[in-house]
């Protein structure tokens, strides 16, 4: 279990503040082309949405109306739903090993950190089969804006089922019948005036 434990764990392997956790689901696809997460524009509705006022920390609360203030666009909501998808969409591209939607859902040095336990896992002849049970909650815990540059830290409390398997495909550690609950604090940027308006991961964290 303590293995399995660690191989979920990102952060065991890349330390604090640097690229965290496992990987999502795949992007989805409409039309044959892949939609990328957007946090600032997300259409998908959540179930249930939860009230904005819920879903910021106290400390968080004065980042986010600089924000608000600075980018009439940004909604909460919104945000945090797009969150959620990036959440699943990194962890699930971490765990096949998926460096192309790594590259950009992540930034530089939290993608090299990736790829190199990603290297690492292949080089042992180790695949994950891990599974994301369900994101039990997601809140903003903290929120800044520097200049341009906005910086979104979100709590996800979450339960996932991990496996590590040999080359031969045999279990090695973990057990996809006992989900582990999972906290993990990740801070997401995005410059206000860019064209681009995808939000990308920049730091990682365990609560």
């Amino acid at each position: 279990m303590i293995a399995g434990f660690l191989a979920l764990r990102l952060y065991s392997v890349l330390g604090k503040r640097t690229g965290h956790q496992q990987p999502m689901p795949k992007p989805a696809e409409d039309g044959g082309a892949i939609v990328r997460p957007q946090p600032r524009t997300i259409d998908a509705v959540p179930e249930p949405r939860e009230p904005a006022s819920r879903s910021i920390e106290g400390k968080a609360e004065q980042g986010v109306r600089a924000l608000v203030n600075a980018d009439s666009n940004f909604d909460v909501v919104q945000f945090l739903e797009g969150a959620k998808g990036a959440y699943r969409m990194v962890l699930e591209a971490f765990w096949k090993g998926d460096r192309e939607t790594l590259d950009w859902l992540t930034e530089p040095d939290v993608k090299a950190a990736f790829v190199s336990s990603i290297d690492e896992r292949e080089a042992a002849g180790h695949t994950l089969d891990n599974r994301l049970v369900s994101i039990e909650r997601a809140v903003i815990s903290d929120a800044s804006l520097e200049g341009q540059l906005a910086r979104i830290t979100v709590r996800f409390d979450a339960d996932i089922a991990a496996v590590t398997r040999d080359g031969e495909g045999n279990v090695v550690a973990g057990s996809l019948t006992d989900a582990v609950q999972t906290h993990d604090v990740w801070t997401f940027t995005r410059r206000l005036r860019s064209d681009d308006p995808n939000w990308k991961l920049a730091e990682t964290d365990e609560a």
